[in-house]
């Protein structure tokens, strides 16, 4: 039914055989959910248990409005630096965790109105703004920056640097000073090979669980807190009510900035993972019901002292590896950490924050994509470049800033690409049929005193001029042509400053004794031409459908009865 929402859909068709599969999968994922929530929450610069809160909101949200079947969306690495790097500058100097909330759950509101808007009109495409190179140098950095922030941590110490830059400087200075907690360090270390080997030998097991149920253990065995160990301490019991956060006027403007990037990293992130799960289960991706689930997912979340929340891949996997079938995993998982929260808050009273901080080291490592850096590196050493533009954006001016520079390199590199386009001069090649570029065909044969030129791009002004001198070379050539032929076949526009350049180009191939033609201007296009009136320079009859027949146009013209001659001009 029109309007019904996607989760409601999915209950009309709901199969039984599929309930134990959901259940059982629902309890295996709250094995992750848990501890990552808390870990991502305090890489945002919140308390652990807002990040349960946020799990539950986000999960029940999203299997009412979520069109993906076993999609998981919760608190995710990738936003807890981009979270903290908006909401600490605005928090006074004594950290109040109550204003931290405050001003994370507004963020979630604001993450959750754009993606909604964003959703209801349509605009899926808006995530297709960071291309896939700027993206890798992002998360690169963004795995560096979390990395770097996470070692005072794990070394049981904390620091007040800001930048990549200040807590390597801090981090050093803290361990020279002594500052290091050995049985922290201890915990931490085990706790990350512990996870990497358990994810890489045996990724059936849940190694967060395991790694950190053990590091509970090893808490009440050896009193670690006797040992300068900080734990997690008693969480606070039940669900928050409802809340609207209370924040100053003069927070927003700030707010607003990080809720854009945040918005438009979280909504690359779930169209990819929604695409990329949708391909194995032959579902369709329906990218505008993704956005408005996610942006009612953040809506859910920030009014009940959540923070902004995306997609995960890793949780994904894991509820499709334990057998979900729909997102009554989601909703047993947000149950299950209901009950723990009501029944026994003080479950996790003795996990240390080394443990924590493993979590999200591990986490961060998987967001680096070495394999990806280096494919670029050897096959498209411009896009490598792009990669580590935007790594470097994110390391040294921070995660907001560098995802302003990924953004603002992808799109100068689709402007890069329109303003300096390909173009080829085009002969005939025997036995292949049509016209081709004689760089790739050196032996092509061209009919002396024509020229078939192509030029990959719609013309407007930032290139206009380009075409213009690629154009006067050919005519300067020897001997100079009669006719230079453009195939306009990739031409899909034609604005107005590149319609006067047009006008004058052809003025002055004309005192040359030379003719412009087009061949194959798409019918679109051809009329922008009639309307700019440029048919008063550029005669009517040199415009042809196809090559072939402006060819045959130019024997007939010229009379000429040349053959076809291979070289290059």
């Amino acid at each position: 039914m029109r309007g019904t929402p996607p989760g409601v859909r999915t209950l009309s068709d709901y199969r039984r055989e599929w309930l134990v599969k959901d259940v059982v999968a629902g309890v295996v994922l709250t094995t992750l959910l848990v501890p990552q929530g808390m870990a991502y929450a305090e890489l945002a610069g919140l308390p652990p248990i807002t990040g349960l809160y946020t799990s539950v909101l986000c999960l029940l949200a999203y299997a009412v409005f979520g069109p993906s079947r076993i999609l998981v969306l919760g608190p995710d690495s990738s936003l807890g630096p981009m979270i903290a790097a908006t909401i600490l500058p605005l928090i006074a100097a004594d950290g109040d965790p109550e204003r931290a909330v405050a001003l994370a759950s507004v963020l979630a509101l604001m993450v959750g109105a754009i993606t909604l808007l964003a959703g209801v009109a349509k605009l899926g495409f808006i995530a297709d703004l960071i291309s896939k190179p700027t993206m890798i140098g992002y998360m690169n950095g963004l795995a560096l920056t979390i990395l770097i922030g996470q070692l005072p941590k794990l070394f049981g110490f904390s620091t007040d640097a800001d930048g990549l830059i200040g807590e390597v400087a801090d981090f050093a200075s803290g361990v020279a000073d002594g500052k290091t907690v050995p049985a922290a360090v201890t915990v931490g270390s085990l706790g990350i090979v512990l996870v990497l080997v358990l994810q890489r030998w045996l990724p059936k097991i849940p190694a967060v669980l395991v790694m950190v149920l053990l590091a509970m253990g090893a808490s009440a065995l050896f009193d670690l807190d006797d040992h300068g160990v900080r734990l997690v301490g008693e969480l606070p019991q039940g669900l928050p009510p409802l809340t609207m956060p209370d924040i100053r006027f003069d927070d927003l403007a700030p707010l607003s900035v990080g809720a854009l990037g945040i918005a438009l990293v979280s909504l690359a992130d779930t169209i990819s993972n929604a695409s990329a799960f949708a391909a194995r289960s032959g579902q369709e991706v329906r990218g505008s019901e993704e956005m408005v689930a996610i942006g009612s997912a953040n809506l859910a979340a920030g009014l009940f002292q959540g923070f902004p929340v995306s997609t995960s891949g890793s949780r994904t996997a894991v509820a499709e590896r334990a057998g979900a079938r729909t997102q009554l995993t989601g909703i047993v998982g947000a149950l299950l950490i209901v009950l723990m929260l009501v029944l026994v808050p003080g479950l996790f009273r003795s996990l240390p924050q080394p443990a924590l901080a493993a979590v999200v080291i591990t986490a961060s490592l998987s967001l680096a994509d070495g394999a990806g850096t280096r494919r670029l590196w050897q096959q498209r050493k411009a896009e490598f470049l792009l990669c580590i533009a935007a790594f470097l954006g994110v390391a040294l001016l921070g995660v907001l800033a560098g995802i302003a520079v990924a953004v603002g390199l992808s799109i100068l590199n689709v402007f890069r690409r329109a303003w300096w386009p390909y173009n080829a001069v085009l002969g005939r090649v025997p036995g292949v049929e049509g016209y081709h570029d004689i760089r790739s065909y050196p032996d092509a044969e061209q009919l002396p005193g024509l020229v078939i030129h192509r030029f990959d791009a719609p013309l407007f002004f930032a290139n206009a001029k380009s075409f213009r001198g690629e154009v006067l070379r050919l005519a300067r050539g020897e001997p100079p042509p009669r006719w230079i032929l453009i195939a306009a076949e990739p031409v899909t526009d034609v604005d107005t400053t590149a319609a006067d350049v047009l006008e004058d180009l052809d003025r002055t191939l004309n005192e040359l004794g030379i003719n412009l033609v087009f061949a194959e201007l798409k019918d679109p296009v051809r009329r922008k031409v009639e309307r700019y009136e440029l048919t008063r320079t550029i005669d009517p009859g040199h415009f042809f459908p196809t090559v072939e027949a402006a060819v045959a146009a130019f024997r007939e013209e010229t009379g000429t009865d040349a053959e076809w001659t291979p070289g290059p001009r």
